[in-house]
């Protein structure tokens, strides 16, 4: 299936189709939430692992299809987003280009946008974060971009919806077919790809993707590997191709560096020209957010800063998960649990078949409310509130030395931090790695990054029952396992990891608007996938419980279980269910306790100590977290790989679990 279809499909009505485009971090998608309600579908790009996001917008009678393309910093098909980025729109090219630039730092953002009228796009730029822009005392003038650029270009602030209606008007004035001026280069370039421009018009019958001669003698010369190979497998292609050849040569001997560094550096300056024409830097004191982040980034305030700030975290979890889970579980006992058990008496009567439906119906929820779902919540909001002020670049620049002791850099950070929030999307994100050998040490930590379900069982089980220290702990011991794991890898597989490249940006006022959605989203898709998982998970649980057939599936585990773990079998049981979602684990075990015992927070304590409740939380926390990991993790570094990193971590976990057991009992 080629990406033309996967598009189509989404967008079989559209009156037109706009992509977004642009640097990370600039605003896309608030943009796209905004114009779309986040109402989206998403599509993996075929034989690819980066996704596409669709949506669809209304605006003056027209329904206008909206896809929102990887943010990237270049076209140059590198990576993985940067590729689908550009195959995107050139196998099926949108009716527009809305690219999104940062006010604030427009000649970085501007490469890109050139990159995207040189592939002879229809666009429309929105100059994005412009309130941020005049309190740092940049003033853009739009008149002068726009006639730079020969596009239209409106001023904007996504988060605030400010400049959208504008910015969608202009894309609906565009004509069909309409063309733009195109960006030009010193006289070497013009000249090189004019006299390719003309030996591709005589010597091809076609031009893939439909492009222009032009274009396409861009990206030759820029030995864009995927043109090459295309064009190498045409009628005449060699002609053209060793055409550009000799053209490169010519270059390189005047000019001094090779065509396709050179060409790409012409672009720059000509970005830095456009931004120093169109913006005004006005005198004016450094903002506040702009210090912060300055100390945020210095090791010897930024190190301090971030300890506090993960402290803070920790408590906020701890405390108001506590507090929700108090209130979600009264709520539970007193309104919906009678009903509940006096309807399951009535339609299964008190027998097994009732009990089991009790494990599942009532139990099984009412475990999910008090452990699972007011941690998760607490946790979105949080992340979403670190994502938004933009906390997160300043973790990954600081940590950029660490990293590289992981065989890593910075920007790996944030692919650790978004699996704190969830292990998928972050394997997903290893695409921004350019070897395998860096995408193998990233998953596998990763997979040992303790994700907002497992932090479940820290917080809601060890911090609440045997102490904060303990949950603390826990948590230490965890990142000191994931770092040693990472340094390990690091000097067993050859090669080294790339210097690190990114750009840095101010702190700015997390927007209500965009918290509250990005953690609506997290938390309804947590929601959906969790609770059908719970609910089926209990009746099971339930009725291997009641029948008694639970204990022959717990007796192989015992050696490992009781033996050399130190915990009561059935939890071995529990952990095997957590490899559905690892919060199930502790959910299972108080379900068993709220069926023993009846309600109470402290359940679990009356069938285990203390020290089981913390070997269990580290055993659960260390292994493969759970099937949806497994399955991307398949997909993205194949079935062999990942059965190894699958293994590894279970292998780590009832080792480093055993080791605790028998620590603590020695230390008493």
């Amino acid at each position: 299936m080629s990406a033309c279809h996967v598009t189509t499909q989404h967008f079989a009505n559209a009156d037109l189709t706009i992509a977004l485009a642009g640097n990370p971090n600039v605003g896309k998608s608030s943009l796209f939430n905004y114009l779309t309600g986040a109402n989206v579908d998403t599509a993996n790009y075929p034989g690819k692992t980066v996704a596409l996001n669709f949506g669809v917008t209304h605006f003056d009678g027209k329904r206008i299809g909206v896809v929102d393309l990887p943010g990237t910093y270049a076209l140059g098909a590198l990576s993985e987003d940067q590729w689908v980025a550009r195959q995107a729109v050139l196998e099926d090219p949108p009716n527009a280009i809305v690219a999104i630039a940062d006010a604030t730092n427009l000649a970085r953002n501007l490469y890109l946008i050139l990159q995207y009228l040189d592939l002879g796009m229809p666009m429309v730029v929105a100059v994005n974060l412009i309130d941020e822009a005049a309190r740092a005392g940049i003033e853009i003038d739009t008149a002068k971009l726009s006639k730079a650029l020969s596009v239209p270009v409106v001023p904007t602030v996504a988060t605030q919806g400010k400049g959208i209606d504008k910015l969608i008007q202009s894309v609906a004035r565009l004509s069909p077919g309409q063309t733009f001026a195109l960006p030009t280069y010193d006289s070497e370039i013009e000249m090189a790809i004019g006299a390719l421009e003309r030996t591709i018009r005589a010597s091809l019958t076609e031009i893939p993707y439909n492009i222009s001669p032009r274009v396409l003698a861009i990206l030759l010369l820029e030995q864009d590997a995927t043109l090459v190979q295309t064009v190498a497998q045409m009628l005449n292609g060699d002609v053209v191709l060793a055409r550009a050849r000799q053209l490169a040569i010519e270059v390189e001997a005047r000019v001094g560096e090779p065509l396709n560094l050179h060409l790409p550096r012409s672009r720059h300056e000509l970005a830095r020209a456009i931004a120093l024409e169109a913006q005004v830097q006005h005198t004016s004191r450094e903002p506040f957010a702009e210090k912060m982040w300055r100390w945020s980034v210095q090791p010897l305030t930024g190190i301090p800063t971030l300890i506090l700030v993960l402290i803070a975290l920790f408590s906020l979890l701890f405390s108001v998960g506590n507090a929700l889970s108090e209130v979600f579980s009264r709520i539970w006992g007193t309104f919906a649990s009678p009903p509940i058990q006096t309807v399951i008496g009535l339609v299964f009567g008190n027998g097994v078949l009732g009990k089991i439906a009790s494990w599942g119906l009532d139990a099984g929820i009412a475990a999910a409310l008090g452990v699972g779902i007011p941690y998760v919540l607490t946790f979105y909001v949080l992340l979403a509130i670190l994502e938004d002020s933009g906390y997160m670049n300043s973790i990954a620049f600081l940590l950029d030395a660490l990293m590289r002791r992981l065989g890593l850099h910075g920007r790996s950070a944030i692919i650790l931090l978004a699996a704190a929030g969830c292990n998928v999307p972050a394997l997903m994100g290893t695409r921004m790695l350019t070897t395998r050998r860096e995408r193998i040490i990233a998953s596998t930590l990763v997979v040992l990054m303790p994700c907002s379900a497992r932090i479940v069982v820290i917080v809601g089980g060890v911090a609440l029952l045997v102490g904060w220290q303990a949950g603390a702990a826990l948590l230490l011991i965890s990142f000191g396992i994931l770092l040693a794991v990472g340094i390990g890898l690091n000097r067993l597989l050859p090669g080294h990891s790339d210097d690190l490249v990114m750009e840095m940006f101010p702190f700015r006022t997390p927007a209500l608007k965009t918290v509250v959605r990005k953690t609506w989203h997290r938390f309804k898709e947590f929601v959906m996938m969790a609770l059908p998982i719970v609910l089926l998970g209990s009746l099971f649980m339930g009725a291997l419980y009641e029948t008694g057939t639970i204990w022959a599936f717990s007796a192989p585990l015992a050696p490992v279980v009781e033996g050399w773990l130190g915990l009561p079998s059935i939890a071995g049981l529990t952990l095997l269910f957590a490899i559905l979602r690892k919060e199930l684990a502790l959910q299972f075990l108080v379900t068993l306790a709220l069926v023993q015992y009846g309600t109470g927070a402290s359940n679990l304590l009356l069938f285990m100590t203390p020290q089981q409740l913390f070997v269990y939380a580290l055993v659960n926390t260390l292994y493969l977290p759970c099937i949806a990991t497994f399955a991307v993790l398949r997909k993205e570094l194949g079935t062999r790989t990942a059965l190894g990193i699958g293994g590894f971590t279970i292998g780590l976990a009832v080792i480093i679990g055993g080791i605790a057991n028998h620590a603590l009992a020695f230390w008493g």
